[in-house]
């Protein structure tokens, strides 16, 4: 019986994901807040009845790749390219900040003292630049202001952050160890930019053309199209050594530009929200555990917090400032870069197995991504409900100020008929 256990755990993430999507909803919060909540309160850190399991954790390594290609899927390329030197200098400054930030609180708890102390806490804040967009991405869906400037710019910021990401893991990790070097990273980095290029060029030479006139049995596009995301999310991880949801993500833009796209973007909605999603973000909330807690753990997981936070708002909106944003534009941008997803804890794992992560800087690390993966759609909410009522005020005062115009002008007119007809009455 033990072996079918996994279907009441997926059970119980849908029932309770779905009905604190709907709580959450009903208080004005995007849904995703409710299926972030659902994993805690699920998890080890409170009720307890489910644990991260392989299936769970391959499940949501999935679902995270399908929100990723859904949203390639729904991205305007050719915004995307006008946003392309933004959100270059957007994820620059989006690294640099939380990186001298998060190195910055680990020196105040692990004094540098020699050469892998210095590491360890350059380490914290190499953990701290990574950007996971996929919390955002569902946000920015549910709003509806995906395809717009700031999301398109937060997309390529993120995409960019990513190899950023990496390149800072390598230099850290080459100081750590003989056996990683640095150029051959970059070696594969700009293999991985030179493979997408090259497979969007087939695509739209031999690809878009056979997709474009073909219209009997869709379903078999949706079929393709799926598993061309999962081998560009394995050649990019395996083969290239960056992350799976780039790969993703690159796979649904090299997708979006073709007539069957919204046909396959519908299901693959369905696919997403009926199951992969769910359990993408209740494994989040799953990761969180409560032991060993003291007064000095709270405050340092307190202060990296302020610092996850305040960095890539300050970072990434300095960035947008730069590239000539609106104020409104680059807190939006700032907000939705905060969230570190998984990205982040695949690279606190990956330190913890080279040495470079201090032990008590992990389990405050991991709850700092789940929080800032639930602050970042509520931030983000919350911007865009401010811009929605300036806007609404905008619009109201416009009208009130033409149907005055119009009101003068009524009486202008009337008066002059009046002094016609009073003429005409004289001169009758």
């Amino acid at each position: 019986m033990e072996s079918y256990k996994y279907l009441i755990d997926i059970a119980l993430i849908l029932i309770s994901t779905k009905l604190l999507g709907l709580l959450t909803r009903r208080i004005q919060l995007p849904q995703v807040v409710g299926a972030l909540l659902a994993g805690l309160l699920l998890g080890p850190a409170c009720l307890g009845l489910l644990q991260e399991t392989d299936f769970i954790k391959n499940i949501a390594e999935i679902g995270v790749i399908v929100l990723m290609f859904s949203a390639g899927l729904e991205t305007d390329v050719k915004e995307l390219k006008k946003s392309g030197l933004a959100s270059f200098v957007i994820a620059l400054m989006g690294v640099i900040v939380p990186l001298l930030g998060g190195f910055a609180i680990a020196a105040i708890y692990n004094p540098i003292a020699d050469k892998q102390t210095l590491l360890q806490n350059i380490f914290v804040g190499v953990v701290l630049t990574a950007t996971s967009v996929s919390i955002t991405v569902e946000t920015l869906k549910e709003l509806g202001k995906l395809s717009t400037k700031t999301g398109n710019a937060i997309l390529g910021a993120a995409l960019i952050d990513d190899v950023l990401g990496i390149i800072a893991l390598t230099v850290i990790s080459s100081f750590a160890g003989s056996d990683v070097s640095i150029w051959v990273i970059l070696l594969k980095i700009l293999g991985f930019f030179v493979f997408c290029g090259v497979v969007a060029f087939l695509f739209v030479k031999i690809g878009n053309p056979w997709i474009n006139k073909y219209k009997k049995d869709l379903r078999r596009f949706v079929i393709l199209a799926f598993a061309f995301c999962l081998v560009m999310a394995f050649a990019s991880e395996y083969f290239f050594g960056v992350s799976d949801i780039t790969g993703a993500f690159v796979a649904g833009l090299i997708l979006s530009n073709n007539k069957k796209t919204t046909y396959m973007q519908n299901r693959f909605d369905t696919i997403s929200y009926l199951l992969l999603s769910p359990v993408f973000f209740a494994s989040v909330g799953l990761k969180v555990t409560f032991d060993g807690m003291s007064s000095t753990v709270v405050v340092l997981i307190i202060l990296l917090l302020a610092v996850a936070i305040l960095s890539k708002m300050i970072g990434c909106g300095l960035g947008a400032k730069i590239c000539k944003y609106t104020n409104l534009q680059s807190v939006k941008i700032g907000i939705g870069m905060i969230s570190r997803g998984e990205v982040a804890l695949i690279v606190a794992t990956k330190g913890m197995a080279m040495g470079l992560m201090n032990d008590m800087f992990f389990a405050p690390l991991v709850l700092v991504v789940v929080a800032t993966t639930i602050v970042t759609p509520i931030l983000l909410k919350l911007a865009y409900k401010y811009q929605a009522s300036h806007e609404q005020d905008i619009h109201i005062e416009t009208p009130l100020v033409e149907n005055l115009k119009k009101r003068n002008e009524v009486e202008k007119i009337t008066q002059a008929a009046a002094s016609r007809t009073s003429d005409g009455d004289t001169n009758s």
